[in-house]
Order: structure tokens, then C-alpha cells, then sequence
């Protein structure tokens, strides 16, 4: 949505999400960063995760307040998508593929 580099860490937010699966989890846990972005139009750079399970996160986001003399906005994400929902357990951990309706 935007380039990283211009978002500072002014602002954060714990955020803590449940689901009954890991993919609900995933879902659920980018809707509510994506709920951040739409509703106080946040943009967060940096996470801080404090525990996560397949059904449960919290973590700490950092970033700050879109502003759009700075921001430059790649484009919109409507919503988070199950379709072609995958997780993959890997040697090295989780790889997961997710679609965003734009």
C-alpha cells in the first residue's frame, strides 16, 4: 500500500485477535489491520508480537497517521479474501498466500 520507508512510529496500537483456525487467524488478523488503515487511517510499519498460536495473536503495531504530502499510496485494499487461502508449514516456518480484493 505504501513504500515503508516513509511511515515513522509515532503511534501504536496492541492488537490482539482470535480465531478458530490459522486461517481465520490470518484472516481475521489482517481485516483488523486493514480496520486501522480504514477507520483511523493508520499505517503501520513495525510489529512487535508478543504471543501467537493457531488461534490467537497479540502484538504491538507501530506506525503513524496517514499523511498524504508523505504517503504515497500505491493502492486500496477493499477487503481480505479466503480465496486460494493457503498455509504452508516449511522447514524454516510459515509460508502463507492470501488474495486482496483492491
Amino acid at each position: 500500500m505504501v513504500t515503508l520507508d516513509t511511515v515513522d512510529e509515532h503511534e501504536r496500537r496492541l492488537i490482539r485477535c482470535e480465531a478458530p483456525d490459522r486461517e481465520a487467524l490470518l484472516i481475521r488478523w489482517l481485516s483488523e489491520l486493514l480496520y486501522y488503515v480504514d477507520a483511523e487511517e493508520l499505517l503501520f510499519k513495525r510489529f512487535e508480537v508478543r504471543s501467537v498460536t493457531d488461534t490467537s495473536i497479540t502484538a504491538v503495531a507501530y506506525g503513524e497517521k496517514i499523511d498524504r504530502a508523505r504517503h504515497d499510496l500505491h493502492f486500496g485494499v477493499k477487503a481480505v479474501t479466503r480465496h486460494l487461502l493457503r498455509i504452508t508449514d516449511t522447514t524454516t516456518g510459515l509460508e502463507a498466500r492470501i488474495l486482496f480484493d483492491i
